[in-house]
């Protein structure tokens, strides 16, 4: 068969949105509000507050920490400060190096981002003190709400409606228990100072609420220095939807409407939406009411969220406020046109909000998926490293990806494995998820480990579709974990073909090309045959024959090609003489041979895994915190072996079976990489 020169270009699919206008219907001022803001924290959200700060003609600083001396957040602001080593205690979180480093360059106000040190009243007053804005509330109103043991008694005064709990700091484990008992399982033992899902366990009986007591006080005092745990009633088949609120200094108090944070795992948000699927005309009103009426009563100022908890009956309970900027703001920002960022700036400079709530708009609908360097096929564990390669989908009106990664860049063990955020937009809910399926096919990261291939599960999941969420959708749908099961290719004969297109342009460079191909997919043999024209593809399988165009050459990470005239985005690796094939998050694996060739590949022996099964191998880079056996001893399957801190969570590892420990190789204080021996049984 000739070579073809040349091959039809798949047509770019058109965006089903119109483009929509800049993050703000807010005219810009000629003189900035702000000759100099310093952004108090990294990643992603940093060089979100720059992007605003560049289009308001502000100039930035970014404060970084020696393992983030070549950070994207770094790059972008126009003037940097090292401020400590790696470890957050000693760098980010350090209010009198930050208070420095603005007397340094001169800048008059600080953006504190979320997390860190953005609730933290200590931080506001030493800026004060120091004649520096701080773009958040006052230190009073992040006293009042900040703390969640705090804000709920604040918000009982109110006559707010509040979960049953007990709201008072709890002293040991013990007495944790006998309020479990007398609130009644299940409930939740939360970190007063937190938030990002830690410090935060479930328990459903004694031993779960005495263990998680010490697991969830020792990750409060790793991440927030406040070691403080409430308990309250868990509400079983809740919906966590919380109130984006925006205030200014002159008692004008708006809400922008909802957002839907129900897909949790571990109590951490990894599907947000806005609006929410659930919620009637009626209760979105009187949720943006109370959550209004809650701010004034302590005379709230900037950006804040109401977060409340939902039942199936649509009866809502106030949980927290966070005195800040939500990881999830942009799905906000997308259905109001309005730049979050920017707003709180204009009310640090003191000036009255440029809208009533008349003038908040809700148009069409936005989902947002977090993109974590984590495996999600080893119970999500975090995955640190280089990232080898990184491209992101391209940005429209449609599109959105706030990310402080960049390719060759690295995910540190020291902070949040977050990659990057990915926006998407439509008319409709189902307009914007299916926006999302294809921007995760878009979305090519290698070098570590991540969460793609589960949100696109997510994504194509029926009861997703449906709307019918719940903090528990990701325990119930997948039950026991994340396999590859989930994702099986939804058609094996497209990803068959063009398996076998990417090898006959790749053969046609040296003139070797056939007509017939047996391609292992998956080690199952798929027979077909290929005819070539100046305009397509004709591949042959059965009885169906695909008509396919494309203008992929190889080394480009993804293969654009129109399937029977349906767009389709798969990513293609060379893997040895072979391609690894992902789409929709599923991955194949394809051998393109010919026929004599596939006679002889069944005939050759899979190679067997090695047996690890006689060790406790450590899941990820990380810290050894404690090992909880010793030599000799006899263990029984679910008992904690060992636990290992990373990304300042506490993994606790068990036993998957019953034995004795034969030998320690690892001992509590050791840093682990990926799969090290820390202990080897009998």
């Amino acid at each position: 068969m000739a070579a073809r020169k040349k091959v039809a270009k798949a047509a770019p699919k058109k965006s089903a949105v119109k483009p929509k206008t800049k993050p703000a219907d807010i005219p810009s001022v000629a003189k900035p509000l702000f000759e100099k803001i310093l952004i108090a924290n990294r990643g992603e959200i940093a060089c979100r507050v720059i992007r605003t700060c560049k289009r308001l003609g502000i100039k930035t600083v970014a404060v970084y920490s020696e393992a983030d001396a070549d950070a994207l957040h770094v790059r972008q602001a126009d003037e940097k400060v090292l401020i400590g080593p790696a470890p957050s205690a000693q760098s980010y979180l350090q209010i009198d190096k930050i208070v420095a480093a603005c007397k340094k360059t001169g800048a008059q106000a600080v953006h504190p981002g979320y997390g860190f040190l953005s609730e933290k009243q200590e931080f506001q007053k030493a800026l004060a003190k120091a004649g520096i804005v701080f773009i958040g509330p006052d230190a009073l109103a992040i006293h009042a709400m900040g703390d969640k043991i705090e804000s709920k008694k604040l918000a009982q005064k109110a006559g707010v409606s509040t979960v049953p709990g007990y709201l008072a700091a709890i002293p040991n484990a013990d007495q944790a228990v006998k309020i479990a008992q007398k609130i009644g399982y299940p409930v939740m033992i939360k970190a007063s100072a937190g938030g990002g899902g830690k410090g935060m366990r479930i328990a459903f009986n004694d031993a779960e609420c005495h263990e998680g007591f010490g697991s969830a006080t020792n990750e409060a005092k790793a991440s927030f220095a406040d070691d403080r745990v409430f308990i309250e009633k868990y509400i079983e088949e809740p919906r966590h939807i919380e109130i984006q609120l925006i205030a200014d200094g002159h008692g004008n108090c708006l809400y922008l409407w909802e957002r839907e944070c129900s897909i949790q795992r571990r109590h951490q948000k990894v599907i947000e939406e806005a609006p929410s699927p659930f919620l009637d005309a009626k209760t979105r009103k009187a949720m943006g009411e109370q959550a209004v009426a809650l701010a004034k009563a302590v005379k709230y100022k900037s950006a804040g969220t109401v977060e409340f908890i939902v039942d199936k009956n649509r009866k809502f309970y106030f949980l927290e406020m966070n005195t800040r900027l939500q990881v999830e703001h942009p799905v906000t920002e997308l259905i109001t046109s309005l730049d979050l960022v920017e707003l709180m700036i204009r009310v640090a400079a003191g000036e009255k909000l440029p809208l009533a709530q008349k003038d908040v708009k809700l148009e069409g609908w936005a989902v947002e998926a977090r993109l974590y360097a984590e495996d999600p096929y080893r119970n999500f564990l975090p995955s640190t490293g280089r990232l080898v390669k990184y491209r992101e989908p391209k940005p429209g009106p449609d599109v959105r990806v706030d990310t402080g990664v960049y390719e060759g860049g690295e995910i540190s063990m020291f902070y949040d494995p977050m990659i990057a955020k990915l926006c998407t937009y439509g008319k409709t809910r189902i307009d914007a998820i299916e926006r999302m399926r294809r921007a995760l096919d878009e979305f090519y990261v290698r070098g570590v480990s991540h969460n793609v291939p589960f949100l696109a599960a997510l994504m194509a999941h029926p009861r997703f579709h449906e709307g019918r969420l719940t903090t528990n959708f990701i325990a119930e749908e997948f039950k026991g974990g994340f396999t590859v099961e989930h994702l099986p290719p939804d058609d094996p004969a497209m990803l068959a073909a063009l398996a076998a297109v990417a090898e006959q342009i790749r053969a046609a460079r040296v003139g070797k090309m056939d007509d017939s191909w047996v391609v292992m997919l998956n080690r199952k043999p798929i027979a077909l045959t290929m005819m070539s024209s100046e305009s397509d593809i004709k591949v042959t399988i059965g009885d169906r024959q695909l008509a396919i165009e494309t203008s992929w050459t190889p080394g480009e990470p993804l293969l654009r090609a129109l399937v029977d005239l349906k767009a389709i985005v798969v990513q293609v690796d060379a893997v040895g003489s072979g391609w690894r094939l992902i789409h929709e998050g599923g991955q194949a694996e394809a051998l393109v041979l010919t026929p004599r060739q596939a006679e002889l590949y069944a005939l050759m022996p899979v190679k067997a895994a090695p047996d690890t099964s006689k060790f406790l191998l450590s899941p990820m880079p990380g810290l050894l915190a404690s090992v909880a056996v010793s030599e000799g001893q006899e263990i029984k399957a679910g008992e904690a072996l060992a636990v290992v801190e990373a990304m300042k969570m506490e993994n606790v590892l068990r036993a998957v079976r019953d034995g004795t420990v034969k030998t320690l190789h690892a001992k509590a204080g050791d840093s682990l990489r990926v799969d090290q021996k820390i202990i080897e049984f009998a």
